[in-house]
C-alpha cells in the first residue's frame, strides 16, 4: 500500500513536446535537469524523445551521465561545469559542453586532445541576463580561441547560445535587446570563421511567445512538463501538467471548536470539525510557507492546510465533509478533477510552478503512467 506518490503522466510529456514541436521550425531540446524538474529524468527524457525532441539538456555532468548510463544516446548538452572538473568522460560519452571563457574552452579542448577526438562545445554569450556567458567585451577573444582550437582538431563548435531574462513577460523590451545582442554575437563568431549548426536562444517562454528567437534549436524546460511560464498564453493552452502529487490520509478525528493544530498552535478550529493528517511535509518538498495556506483536495472538496507544515506531515481542516483514514488527499495535478494545480500552489507561495514541482522529494515515490514502457519502480 503506497503512502505518498507523485504520479507522472509520460503520455502528457510526449504530447506536450509534440505540441511544442508544432510551434516551431527549429529542433526541440527537452530540458531534463534537476531530475526532470522532479518528474524523473530518465523516463521523461524517453517520453520527450518519443514526442519529437531531438536534443536533451541538463545542468550537470552527473545528470548527463545518468542519461547515458540508461542507454539514451540522443544529442545532449550539459552547461554547468565548474573549473577543474574532469571532462574526458564527457567527451568519451558524446556529451556536449558549454564554454563561456577562454579558460573553460581550454579545459574542453584539453579533454578533446587527451581523448584523441574533437570535444563538442557550445559557446555562450551573455546577451543581458548577467549570469553565465561571455560579455560582448570578451566574446571576440572566446570565438577567436575557439576557431583556433577547432582548426587544431581539439574541439568542434557545435553551437552558440544565450538565455532570455524576461521572455515570460510578453512585450518586455529586454527581449528585443537580447535578440539584437545575440545576432551581433553571431556575426562576430562568423567573422572569426565559426558557423555552428545550432544557434539557440529561446527558452520555454521564448518558444511560446517569440518565434523570432527560435533560430535552429529551442530549449523547452517547464513547458515539457505541461506548465506554462506565461499565465494564460494561448499557445500554452494545449499543455497538460504531467505530475499529480497525492498522499493517503494517516488519520482523521473529530475535534471540538477551539482545538489548536500543529506546532505553535497557529490555527484554532472555529467550530466542531474533522481534522485529517496527511503524510507529506517540508522534508518532502512541501514548503513550510504553505502553513495555513496550501490548497488540498480532500473529501471531494478543496481545503486549506491548517496550522504549520511539519517535517513529515500536515493537517487539513475538512469541516463536515466525509473524510476517512486512508482516503486520498491531492495536493496538485492537472486540475481536471477539481484538484489544485502547481500554479495554484505557486500563487499561494509567491513563487513559480518550476519550484513547486522540482522540489518534491524522493519519499513521494514516482509512479509512471501513459507510456507502454512505464515502470512504477523507476
Amino acid at each position: 500500500m503506497w503512502q505518498a506518490e507523485a504520479v507522472v503522466d509520460l503520455g502528457a510529456v510526449a504530447g506536450n513536446v509534440a505540441h511544442l514541436r508544432g510551434l516551431t521550425r527549429a529542433e526541440v531540446m527537452a530540458v531534463v535537469k534537476a531530475d526532470g524538474y522532479g518528474h524523473g529524468a530518465v523516463p521523461v527524457a524517453r517520453a520527450a524523445l518519443r514526442g519529437g525532441a531531438t536534443w536533451l539538456g541538463v545542468a550537470t555532468l552527473d545528470e548527463a551521465y545518468e542519461l547515458r548510463g540508461a542507454g539514451i544516446d540522443a544529442p545532449m548538452l550539459a552547461w554547468l561545469v565548474t573549473p577543474g572538473t574532469p571532462l574526458a568522460g564527457a567527451v568519451r560519452r558524446d556529451i556536449d559542453l558549454s564554454a563561456a571563457t577562454v579558460g573553460q574552452l581550454d579545459e574542453v579542448a584539453d579533454a578533446g586532445r587527451r581523448e584523441g577526438r574533437a570535444a563538442r562545445v557550445h559557446l555562450k554569450i551573455d546577451t543581458g541576463l548577467g549570469r553565465g556567458g561571455a560579455t560582448p567585451q570578451y566574446w571576440p577573444d572566446l570565438v577567436t580561441a575557439a576557431a583556433k582550437a577547432q582548426a587544431d582538431g581539439a574541439v568542434e563548435v557545435v553551437g552558440t547560445w544565450s538565455h532570455l531574462a524576461c521572455a515570460d513577460e510578453p512585450g518586455h523590451p529586454s527581449v528585443d535587446r537580447q535578440l539584437a545582442a545575440f545576432t551581433d554575437a553571431l556575426a562576430v563568431a562568423e567573422r572569426a570563421g565559426l558557423r555552428p549548426a545550432y544557434r539557440h536562444l529561446a527558452n520555454s517562454a521564448g518558444l511560446l511567445s517569440r518565434p523570432d528567437t527560435h533560430f535552429d534549436l529551442v530549449r523547452a524546460g517547464i513547458s515539457t512538463y505541461g506548465l506554462s511560464p506565461i499565465a494564460g498564453w494561448p499557445a500554452a493552452a494545449a499543455l497538460v501538467p504531467a505530475m499529480t502529487l497525492r498522499a493517503r490520509i494517516l488519520v482523521t478525528k473529530r475535534v471540538p471548536a477551539g482545538q489548536g493544530v500543529s506546532y505553535g498552535l497557529t490555527y484554532t478550529t472555529p467550530r466542531e470539525t474533522t481534522l485529517a493528517v496527511v503524510p507529506l511535509g517540508y522534508a518532502d518538498g512541501i514548503p513550510r510557507a504553505a502553513s495555513n495556506a496550501g490548497p488540498v483536495l480532500v473529501g471531494g472538496a478543496r481545503h486549506t492546510i491548517a496550522g504549520r507544515v511539519c517535517m513529515d506531515q500536515f493537517v487539513v481542516d475538512a469541516g463536515d465533509d466525509p473524510v476517512a483514514d486512508g482516503d486520498v488527499a491531492v495536493l496538485f495535478g492537472p486540475g481536471t478533477d477539481g484538484e489544485p494545480t502547481a500554479d495554484d500552489w505557486a500563487a499561494v507561495l509567491s513563487t513559480i510552478s518550476y519550484e513547486v514541482v522540482s522540489r518534491i522529494g524522493p519519499r513521494a515515490r514516482r509512479v509512471y503512467v501513459g507510456a507502454p514502457d512505464t515502470d512504477p519502480a523507476a
